[in-house]
């Protein structure tokens, strides 16, 4: 069986406004895009996603009580190098982390991945760098 290739145009960039967002639905769209499904162009071994600018990381909504119960683990390989860290202090001390892994996990696990995360810009406040792009605004 012969795979059709069909060449991959140029990716657009986006900026979306994570204020008051969940992370979970939030994480869900994004990885839609960064992979390419909304394109009618889409092919499963072709890196064909767009470039997301994700802004105002910092107000996502988190509930209080998933704040306190959520554990994200994290071990460096070596005796005693074992860490955990509470959903609630990940999101004041690097909320950007917290939407890095929510997206890497919605992505799947091959070797376009690293490439797609690559597009995945995520900042601070709602200055950007990116205005020569001339990202397009997407409301989620």
């Amino acid at each position: 069986m012969k795979t059709s290739v069909i060449p991959v145009s140029a990716p657009a960039w986006h900026t979306v406004d994570a204020d008051g967002q969940t992370i979970g639905r939030l994480a869900a769209k994004i990885a839609h895009m960064l992979r390419g499904k909304h394109k009618p162009t889409f092919s499963p071994h072709q890196l064909c996603g767009d470039h997301i600018i994700l802004l105002n990381i910092e107000k996502l909504e988190v509930s209080p009580n998933k704040a306190l119960k959520k554990m994200y683990y994290d071990h460096t390989g070596r005796p005693g190098g074992f860490s955990a860290r509470t959903l609630g202090k990940l999101m004041m001390d690097r909320p950007e982390e917290v939407m890095e892994r929510a997206v890497k996990g919605m992505l799947p696990r091959n070797r376009l991945r690293p490439d797609m995360l690559k597009r995945l810009h995520i900042i601070r406040g709602t200055e950007h760098k990116y205005a020569p792009q001339k990202p397009t605004e997407l409301k989620i």
